[in-house]
């Protein structure tokens, strides 16, 4: 008679079957994480139809319109920015020069031709609050008739500071301080820059400014007139809004891959440490 058979130790071990992914993912915690994921989801796809709304409100100067003089007050205020389809808006305005605020800008373009202009403050007048626009009076190729040109500007407006003046000529949006290029002069400025031309300005306490700044369409001093053709109305579509509709979209997917991702790691870690698979080179079961 043969003797009984003794079951090992590993049979009468208990079983233990891994959690599958869906599984992890319907636990209380996974399931908190989700509805946190489509609260920023539901944030990102809000952001991007605004931006799509925006992209597709943007509506273009009506064909001529550019070309018909408005008071500079009715096209732009001071401090803010221009808005793209009032750039190149023809635009009349009232003011003095303030004395000895001449000052030559480099690095134009005047229809392809490299050169220098010559830019003023213009005090505009009948405003409640001291206010200034920047104005580009003309244009020539050579620094010393730049030079010359401030110099004999600033003369007339220091003889007669109250002098009224009147500027007609499109607006253009301010182009951005940048550092000089030149380390002879580092006071140089290669930017038609309301913003910079403010730092080497006189007279600036309480001044309200344009960001904008005008290209006048009669030059001073014996300069040139700047190249500043009507500009193109362009579309009814603002690419760039829609760039950035594509991109709150993306992050709205991201939101839920993310989640998807920590999910995943949770539940690739707690089958390695239910199977051993982490050490013993086993692979992992097949996600269900």
């Amino acid at each position: 008679m043969s003797a009984p058979v003794t079951p090992s130790a590993e049979a009468d071990a208990p079983q233990v079957f891994p959690p599958t992914l869906r599984e992890v993912m319907l636990r209380p915690r996974w399931i908190a994480m989700l509805l946190l994921c489509l609260v920023v989801a539901g944030v990102f796809a809000w952001l991007g139809q605004w931006q799509l709304g925006r992209a597709l409100s943007t509506s273009p100067v009506a064909p001529g319109a550019s070309e018909q003089v408005q008071p500079l007050a009715d096209v732009t205020k001071p401090g803010i920015a221009l808005p793209d389809p009032l750039a190149g808006q023809r635009v009349e305005v009232s003011g003095s020069y303030v004395p000895d605020d001449f000052i030559v800008i480099t690095s134009r373009l005047n229809d392809q031709t490299e050169g220098y202009w010559v830019s003023g403050q213009l005090r505009i007048a009948d405003v409640a609050q001291p206010t200034s626009v920047a104005v580009a009076l003309g244009f020539t190729t050579s620094k010393d008739q730049a030079d010359a040109a401030a110099s004999a500007l600033n003369a007339q407006a220091t003889a007669d500071p109250t002098a009224r003046v009147d500027v007609i000529g499109r607006v253009i949006a301010d182009e951005g301080p940048v550092v000089s290029a030149t380390k002879s002069d580092p006071f140089e400025l290669s930017r038609m820059s309301p913003a910079a031309l403010l730092g080497r300005w006189h007279d600036v306490a309480g001044l309200n400014v344009y960001r904008a700044y005008i290209t006048a369409q009669t030059p001073s001093a014996g300069l040139d007139a700047i190249h500043s053709p009507a500009v193109d109305s362009g579309t009814s579509v603002n690419w760039l809004n829609i760039f950035y509709a594509a991109e709150w979209a993306i992050f709205a997917g991201f939101a839920f891959y993310l989640w998807y991702r920590l999910a995943k790691d949770a539940w690739e870690r707690e089958v390695e440490e239910l199977t051993g698979g982490g050490e013993d080179g086993d692979e992992l079961p097949a996600e269900a």
